[in-house]
């Protein structure tokens, strides 16, 4: 049975959801209206008065027009400042109407010949912090899904795993998105480095004020500017901003010598496909270098079976949201730990040697520690050293060391 992955892109206003199995040429898209490619649903909850049930999105919306009852909308806002919100008559928090509402959008994709099953969730959002995190995750707590089976990402990294999930023509220079709404304009182009093994993709930002004059001449000449002296093999556009048939020396423009797609609905397949290289079931030779990325590799050089060998903690290219390593190790030697620091693009590490200050004076291979690493930053790492003792034979001595390692 294939597995399948479901992405969701919400934001305050819109939410579309997509699904992806293996063997599928690319995610599929839901549509509220059979045949059409609209694929926006509305971020809003209602309660029936007839039997209690809850609507959503559009449904929701004209449910309120024609009896009057309340339509919540603003979900996703509103659940981040712990609102409540009444309903037929009742109190919810809306962080609870949220839940439901992302849960009848899983829901949507959900109802097949192979039963209530979900693989893997990715959620998107424009721009991923800590309190989305936790939202997100006491969803998932709600919902029971395991923590593991929930994939939290921003607008570019969705993009990243959209744009090398397309054929290598779409993908073989740098590829850029251009994401336009009322209020702003932005760009993000993808670069990556072919020499490396995994290959490092860089990204890089430009933003834009809102264009209100003369849209096609401004963005013709933002797309020049973009693009001079750099190969790009595809262009998308996503936001409403785009809306309007109002592009005509500029799309000329963008597809002198590339491709350019236009569409709504990139986040949430980006999303399915995160899910689905996470999952760790096809070859994916690519390290993200986003903004929330940790920039290098942290191991520890250890004996195992004498043989030396390295053993990894933290890996360049982890969200230091999610980033966690832990090892228990014997000590042999002096009282103090090396760990190796290496950038993917370069051949040498730097070691940083961390000493073990008022270790109890024990025989060689008679200590066991406990070494655990979480970053506080993108450039902080907590390190803890936990002296665990030695079994029967050697108690602990309780002691615990701690280091901010900045990178």
């Amino acid at each position: 049975m294939a597995e399948k992955y479901i992405g969701i892109d919400i934001n305050d206003k819109f939410a579309m959801v997509s699904q992806y199995t293996h063997g599928m040429s690319e995610p599929g898209t839901f549509s509220m209206v059979t045949g059409s490619e609209i694929y926006q649903i509305p971020v809003c909850i209602a309660k029936s008065q007839e039997n209690g049930s809850f609507i959503y999105g559009e449904e929701a919306r004209a449910y309120a027009r024609q009896t009057g009852a309340s339509c919540i909308e603003g979900l996703l806002k509103k659940a981040l400042s712990g609102e409540t919100a009444e309903l037929g008559g009742q109190v919810y928090e809306v962080m609870e109407l949220l839940f439901l509402f992302v849960e009848m959008l899983t829901g949507l994709l959900l109802q097949d010949g192979e039963g209530q099953r979900l693989d893997r969730l990715a959620i998107a959002v424009e721009n991923m912090n800590l309190e989305y995190r936790r939202l997100f995750k006491q969803f998932a707590a709600w919902l029971k899904l395991p923590p593991s089976r929930l994939i939290l990402i921003d607008y570019r990294e969705s993009f990243y795993y959209y744009a090398y999930s397309q054929p290598l023509e779409l993908c073989a220079h740098d590829t850029a998105l251009f994401y336009y709404t009322s209020k702003k304009l932005l760009l993000w182009q993808l670069s990556r480095d072919r020499r490396a093994v995994p290959q490092i993709i860089d990204i890089r930002e430009g933003r834009y004020r809102a264009i209100l004059e003369n849209r096609d001449e401004e963005f013709m000449e933002i797309i020049k500017q973009a693009f001079s002296g750099r190969l790009v093999s595809a262009v998308y556009l996503i936001g409403d901003g785009f809306d309007g048939g109002w592009m005509k020396k500029s799309l000329s423009a963008i597809c002198t010598g590339r491709r350019a797609f236009m569409g709504k609905n990139l986040f949430s397949k980006g999303a399915c496909y995160a899910a689905a290289a996470k999952a760790g079931k096809e070859e994916w030779p690519y390290i993200y270098m986003g903004d929330d990325e940790i920039k290098v590799s942290i191991s520890l050089k250890v004996n195992n079976k004498d043989r030396q060998e390295m053993l990894p903690l933290i890996t360049a290219g982890d969200n230091w949201y999610e980033a966690f390593g832990e090892c228990e190790v014997i000590l042999d030697g002096s009282p103090s730990i090396d760990f190796w620091i290496q950038a993917p693009k370069c051949k040498n590490a730097v070691v940083k040697s961390l000493e073990l200050a008022g270790m109890p004076e024990r025989e060689s291979r008679l200590t066991r520690l406990r070494i655990t690493l979480k970053p506080e930053a993108v450039d902080k790492i907590l390190i803890c050293i936990r002296d665990m003792g030695f079994g029967g034979f050697v108690k602990s001595s309780e002691k615990v060391w701690e280091h901010v390692l900045s990178i």
